[in-house]
């Protein structure tokens, strides 16, 4: 009995390992019931789980042999007037006159690949800030003593700013007692 493409490795390795456990030997596994190979055989006596498979190699992109023009280029546009500094478009351009890269790289691949570096080398060169988290905190919330209707009471009242008002806004926590 061969096994079924449906079913899935972890049930595999289940039937594998129960087999194993009734007295079936490694070879017998292998041939008979299952029709796996050895390092599968192996590898659900070793575990119940079965290893996550190996990512492949990251492979290169087309863009890498221009990668080191494209960062002088932008580098250059650090010290240039704004107007003057390097677009996606123009580089894109330039890649084609200069350094015959047509049918090499596309419009889409320099502009993505312009938009990350160029911030990358402005903040390198100390021109833009990194991107840091600073916790805010908007509501000041606590008990505090108020005066409603001439009645002073202790209740969790929450200064919550507006984002259009000028003014701020008092809420009151409606779990407080009105005594």
């Amino acid at each position: 009995m061969a096994r079924d493409a449906r079913t899935s490795r972890v049930d595999l390795y289940a039937e594998i390992r129960r087999d194993a456990k009734a007295g079936l030997s490694k070879r017998a596994l292998q041939r008979g019931p299952h029709g796996v190979g050895y390092r599968t055989v192996a590898a659900a006596l070793e575990s119940a789980w079965p290893k996550k498979p190996k990512s492949p190699p990251k492979r290169g992109s087309r863009l890498d042999a221009y990668r080191d023009v494209i960062d002088g280029w932008l580098r250059d546009d650090l010290d240039a007037p704004r107007k003057q500094r390097h677009t996606a478009k123009r580089i894109f351009d330039r890649l084609l006159e200069e350094h015959d890269a047509a049918r090499i790289v596309s419009y889409g691949l320099v502009r993505d690949y312009v938009a990350t570096r160029r911030r990358e080398i402005r903040i390198k060169a100390g021109r833009e800030p990194a991107n840091t988290f600073i916790p805010q905190t908007h509501c000041r919330c606590g008990p505090f003593q108020t005066s409603v209707s001439l009645c002073s009471r202790l209740s969790g009242i929450c200064w919550a700013p507006q984002p259009r008002a000028i003014m701020r806004t008092l809420i009151a926590d409606p779990g407080q007692s009105s005594r």
